[in-house]
């Protein structure tokens, strides 16, 4: 049952980090997956600012520290043990408040041996800023705080901090760099702006951020932020990640729990709630699953341009689409000549190319039949 769930649906994955757990997930549902790894993360070798980052902490001697992430806890205490600062560094960690942001930076702190003071309820680091100044009385000052950042700055968050009064060391873990030599960020784009893909999952805000960047660099910028508004869904693992979705005016999918699990359930549900649409034909059924389509139970593949036509002729059921509606899908020009190549390269596709009825002066409509 599980591996056809998603049979038919396309799905782009930008994540890098623990991405081949998401890939296989969706896979393992039927999906085609394209990975796209808008960011990695800069090997540690490389970031010398980590140690520099725990010397300060170290001689700071912290009244309270913020634990973010999981995955920068534990980065954090191995390159502090491979630089010979581990012990002085559970010390210092030892003798501050440590607060930390979701249930897996709990683990991450309790499997180092220490115990946190307080937990954020929805795992976001302004609910977390909320608890810290709550108990505190509202006000820092002269408080040492360490903060350990988790690849993308909240800086209005440390600014909170800032005005209250706390005097911060800030911690930088794990750094995103951009990949380099790798075109499939830009194969992504093209697939999204072709409403080639049927979701985008993110597990990072900055990987938001770089795939807008991205998109701005190559000059569509607005045609990938349409293509996700109209066509091709959004999803993020939290609302972190989703902050910079809705700031460009969309609404992604989030899950209830912020975890890689919840994320595949909820682009699962949803898209099979998309699963299957079909109507009657001369030809026989016609049902539309994700990117496949089945004419009488045989089964193809359409391109993107043409997918786009179909898609939107079964979505009327048989009522006349007016040109101008099909011409703006398949032209930035809305041209009758591109919408009429269009038309022809669906008919060639099709088993019966008659099940594209063109209406004279009109537009055209599906062929449709009474059940």
């Amino acid at each position: 049952m599980l591996g056809g769930l998603l049979r038919g649906f396309r799905v782009g994955v930008t994540s890098h980090r623990r991405s081949q757990d998401l890939i296989e997930a969706l896979e393992r549902r039927g999906a085609e997956v394209l990975h796209a790894p808008v960011l990695t993360i800069a090997p540690v070798e490389q970031d010398q600012g980590l140690l520099a980052d725990t010397r300060r902490t170290i001689a700071a001697q912290p009244d309270l520290a913020i634990i973010t992430t999981a995955y920068g806890m534990r980065r954090w205490l191995e390159v502090a043990d491979a630089a010979g600062l581990g012990d002085a560094l559970q010390d210092s960690l030892a003798g501050a408040s440590l607060y930390v942001r979701g249930p897996k930076a709990r683990g991450a702190v309790r499997a180092a041996g220490l115990a946190d003071a307080g937990i954020a309820h929805d795992e976001t680091t302004s609910t977390l800023v909320d608890l810290v100044l709550r108990d505190a009385g509202g006000r820092l000052d002269g408080r040492r705080v360490v903060v350990q950042l988790h690849g993308y700055t909240d800086r209005g968050q440390l600014d909170r901090l800032r005005e209250a009064g706390a005097e911060l060391v800030t911690v930088t873990p794990y750094r995103w760099v951009r990949p380099e030599g790798d075109d499939r960020v830009e194969a992504l784009i093209a697939a999204v702006c072709e409403g080639a893909l049927d979701v985008v999952t993110f597990t990072s805000a900055p990987a938001v951020d770089a795939l807008f960047s991205t998109a701005h660099e190559l000059g569509v910028h607005r045609e990938l932020v349409g293509a996700l508004r109209r066509r091709v869904a959004t999803a993020a693992v939290g609302p972190v990640t989703a902050a910079p979705l809705e700031a460009a005016g969309l609404s992604p999918w989030i899950p209830e729990r912020y975890r890689m699990g919840a994320l595949v359930k909820l682009v699962t549900d949803n898209l099979e709630r998309r699963a299957v649409r079909s109507v009657e034909t001369p030809a026989g059924t016609v049902a539309l699953r994700g990117r496949a389509v089945t004419v009488a139970g045989s089964e193809l593949f359409l391109a993107p341009a043409a997918m786009l036509l179909f898609r939107t002729l079964l979505d009327a059921g048989g009522a006349v689409v007016p040109r101008e509606t099909l011409a703006r899908l398949v032209s930035p020009s809305a041209s009758n000549h591109a919408l009429d190549m269009a038309v022809n390269r669906l008919r060639g596709a099709l088993p019966d190319p008659q099940l594209v009825q063109t209406v004279v002066k009109r537009g055209y409509r599906l062929r449709v039949t009474a059940r």
